[in-house]
């Protein structure tokens, strides 16, 4: 949340800033599609988990270090759907909408093998992996939310349930893990305790990864670009829009922010919360305070704050991407007559933050 990156249409250049933790500044650049192959099975393994953790940005956060998992275990990684959730709009279900319908996967796989979960399910589940022969792997503390304290409740409420009922999947056992962590310390574990051959899809009910995604996997969100659908749709919608040079901010201030940022009032969370390390450091022992102005921004620095990075790139106009109020009034007064704030609802709302991202991905990872 809070790098940026500013510079010419052409020519970017990354700077880094501790900046509030709801602003994220970026340039939008340019994508390419790919192609998928045939599928055969892979004697490595695979894995295979549910992103059942918060909305679009918690998820991506997860899914680099799901990938870096796969990698460390040399094993492919099944890569699943977008669970989004219509609490409010009709059917009232979630949608799980398909890896690529956003980006490209054929960029994951240049760091290392995937495979998205439709094609996993529909052409490789069926003879290798088939009902009866699947296996849930969970930690021995999760399985003590099941009845029988030794099942993994891999489908036990929402959108555990709806996620694996939409692929058709029903576990016939439980694995219960112990002693083991998804760390890089524990590589020859996992190999030792569960090699491939007899235990070839390792499912979870949870990402394989920790949250805030750790300094070692943010790097990994260069092999996560934007469709080209997706930038072709934000390239016409900011070339109608908005004179070039222009800033744009992805404003964070709606009310499920608000109640994050509480934590941090009441001193129930510590320097981690989010994406807060970007601001005060990954090593949690030697992390600045994390503070309420960092986490929730007052209208006038979240003003004062653009206006600054306004003047540094003689930005023509700036546009905000938002949830909630996005203070418009206030950022316009902070700018003066360099430019225009402009705040536009596109048709789909992941459109709005690849305008302030560009194509390498979830800029903002809650």
């Amino acid at each position: 949340m809070a790098s940026l990156e500013w510079g010419s249409w052409m020519e970017h250049r990354p700077l880094s800033l501790s900046l509030p933790l709801s602003l994220s500044l970026f340039l939008l650049l340019a994508v390419v599609d790919g192609t998928s192959d045939s599928l055969s099975w892979d004697e490595s393994g695979y894995i295979l988990y549910c992103p059942c953790m918060g909305r679009f940005g918690n998820q991506a956060d997860h899914f680099l270090g799901a990938l870096a998992f796969a990698k460390m275990l040399n094993r492919t990684l099944v890569v699943p759907p977008w669970v989004v959730y219509r609490h409010h709009t009709p059917p009232y279900t979630n949608a799980h909408v398909p890896y690529s319908e956003y980006f490209r996967l054929d960029r994951v796989l240049d760091f290392h093998r995937a495979v998205s979960m439709e094609r996993f399910m529909g052409e490789l589940a069926p003879r290798h992996w088939p009902p009866g022969r699947r296996v849930a792997y969970c930690f021995t503390a999760a399985a003590q939310r099941s009845a029988d304290r030794s099942s993994c409740p891999m489908k036990d409420g929402n959108p555990f349930g709806p996620f694996w009922d939409h692929f058709g999947v029903d576990f016939d056992r439980s694995e219960l893990l112990s002693g083991i962590a998804f760390s890089s310390n524990y590589k020859s574990q996992w190999i030792e305790r569960y090699p491939a051959a007899s235990h070839p899809v390792l499912a979870l009910p949870g990402a394989p990864a920790q949250f805030p995604v750790i300094r070692e996997h943010v790097d990994l969100q260069r092999y996560v670009e934007w469709d080209r659908r997706f930038a072709e749709t934000v390239e016409r919608e900011m070339e109608n829009l908005l004179p070039r040079p222009y800033l744009a901010i992805h404003l964070r201030v709606g009310e499920d922010w608000r109640k994050a940022c509480e934590m941090v009032r009441d001193g129930s969370v510590g320097p981690h919360l989010m994406a807060s390390p970007q601001c005060v450091g990954y090593d949690r022992d030697k992390a600045r305070t994390l503070t309420l102005p960092m986490c929730l921004p007052s209208p006038s620095l979240i003003a004062s704050t653009v206006a600054t990075w306004a003047r540094a790139i003689s930005a023509r106009a700036v546009y905000i991407a938002t949830d909630s109020e996005p203070h418009t009034r206030h950022i316009q007064a902070a700018v003066g007559t360099q430019g225009g704030v402009y705040r536009h609802r596109l048709r789909a709302p992941h459109t709005a933050r690849a305008g302030c991202c560009g194509n390498t991905g979830p800029c903002d990872p809650p």
